[in-house]
């Protein structure tokens, strides 16, 4: 990190204001020598100059330059930041001379990613900014908030310092057992310590899982054979003409996607291709397209036709999402029945799209399947990514473990093992212990100013 990096902060597009971030040990000087102003390298920290960016003679734009320096900033290294005239050519012209004076085209993230190597933030906070950007809700501002100003990552913190004692305790027992005035800790004696730890950590993944879901919504795949009503559903959820209606099967040939709020939560709803074997190409695609959205989606809201029977594929689809929560809508119900009902299950949902009947049943269905007026949204301070969940759980397991390594009479060292991973793999969580690849994914995700 000897380098100085920059980039644009702002969407790049016609505006009132674009902003430059330059961050390193040789911001200031790079910048003060395209600033026509104030010698920038003797102003005082935080404060903001009025002058013009020049290349050589040539006047480039009017501008606001603030200067901070280490360590009271993002990155805890000097950063100067340029408030330039919000027009692409311009603000274009304005990163093309920094780069072209020693500052470095700022790699997605890098900024933050500098933040966490240099100890001003975790790795709970740095997701929390990228969260905060993208949060389409108020639950899920406030939960990225809550996780910005370091109250889930104290929590974490806290977990992990109630692991400590026992941990030291075991340790001193192994190594001075001829020590008098120490605790002697038994198998026995650590295993009401291990169980309440387990309980706490069990509630945080609940919450945590809740708070997931207030964070990224749920996502929602329609699927089943061209022309059941897959698109009718969507355009009637989202109430607007998203996508296509005709009667000519195959019409949605390609994903079409909306966003409805349900009880304060998103609901990500995806239109599929109808499924179906084809020789057309471009609709063979689109079918290959909706086998991979039911791989990856939270709920599966599968549709039937009233007046169809049932095909074979229907019956293949059934079995594929039998294992994935879903939903199982019957549309066409003022048409006359020729689906055979007694070989589907009993919690399917009747309802005629083109009358508007069922749609309150299949939200009611799909809030009580989330439990969604369960979820607390008062107390939002938890996890809600998925790698933290994945490393809280594999923690869990390993609280487990050692509580069964007691029941099975293992000696304490042993014990102890999974309780030090345990700790280790909480760690991970605030970035404690990291690899290069994991920061790498993690920051990659970040736009380039930020």
């Amino acid at each position: 990190m000897e380098d100085t990096i920059v980039a644009i902060s702002t969407a790049l597009g016609i505006g009132a204001i674009s902003i430059i971030r330059v961050s390193g040990t040789d911001s200031i000087n790079i910048v003060n020598k395209l600033f026509k102003g104030k010698d920038l390298t003797k102003v005082p920290s935080h404060t903001i100059h009025y002058g013009k960016i020049i290349d050589k003679t040539k006047e480039i734009d009017e501008v606001l330059v603030t200067i901070m320096k280490s360590p009271k900033t993002f990155t805890k290294e000097d950063i100067v930041e340029i408030n330039c005239h919000g027009g692409i050519s311009t603000t274009n012209k304005v990163l093309e001379l920094l780069i072209e004076n020693g500052a470095r085209l700022a790699e997605p993230g890098e900024f933050t990613k500098r933040a966490f190597l240099n100890g001003r933030i975790d790795l709970i906070e740095a997701d929390a900014i990228m969260n905060l950007i993208e949060a389409k809700t108020e639950s899920a501002r406030t939960l990225s908030i809550n996780q910005l100003n370091g109250q889930v990552s104290n929590m974490i913190k806290n977990l992990r310092n109630d692991l400590i004692p026992i941990i030291s305790n075991i340790e001193v027992n192994i190594d001075y057992p001829e020590y008098e005035d120490i605790e002697v800790l038994t198998n026995e004696s650590i295993k009401p310590k291990l169980l309440e730890f387990k309980s706490e950590l069990q509630e945080i993944i609940k919450k945590s899982n809740d708070n997931k879901i207030i964070n990224e919504g749920i996502n929602v795949a329609i699927i089943g054979k061209p022309n059941v009503g897959k698109s009718s559903l969507l355009n009637n959820l989202l109430n607007e003409e998203k996508a296509i209606v005709t009667d000519i099967e195959g019409t949605t040939r390609d994903i079409v996607e909306g966003k409805i709020l349900l009880n304060g939560i998103l609901l990500n709803i995806i239109d599929t291709a109808g499924i179906r074997k084809t020789d057309n190409i471009v609709e063979k695609i689109g079918v290959e397209k909706s086998l991979d959205t039911i791989e990856k989606a939270n709920l599966i809201i599968y549709i039937l036709n009233n007046n169809e029977k049932l095909t074979p594929e229907d019956i293949n689809l059934l079995e594929k999402i039998k294992t994935k929560k879903h939903i199982i809508l019957v549309n066409k119900t003022d048409l006359p029945n020729k689906l055979n009902y007694k070989k589907l299950p009993e919690n399917i949902i009747k309802m005629s799209i083109k009358n508007n009947t069922g749609i309150e049943d299949l939200k009611n269905r799909i809030i009580e399947l989330f439990n969604l007026e369960k979820i607390e949204t008062k107390d939002l301070t938890y996890l809600s990514d998925a790698r933290s969940i994945a490393l809280l759980k594999k923690s869990l397991k390993n609280i487990e473990n050692s509580i069964k390594s007691i029941k099975d009479n293992d000696p304490i060292d042993i014990v102890e093992l999974e309780i030090k991973e345990a700790w280790n793999t909480l760690g991970e969580i605030i970035g404690e212990t990291y690899t290069e690849e994991l920061l790498d994914n993690l920051f990659s995700k970040f736009c380039l100013g930020k």
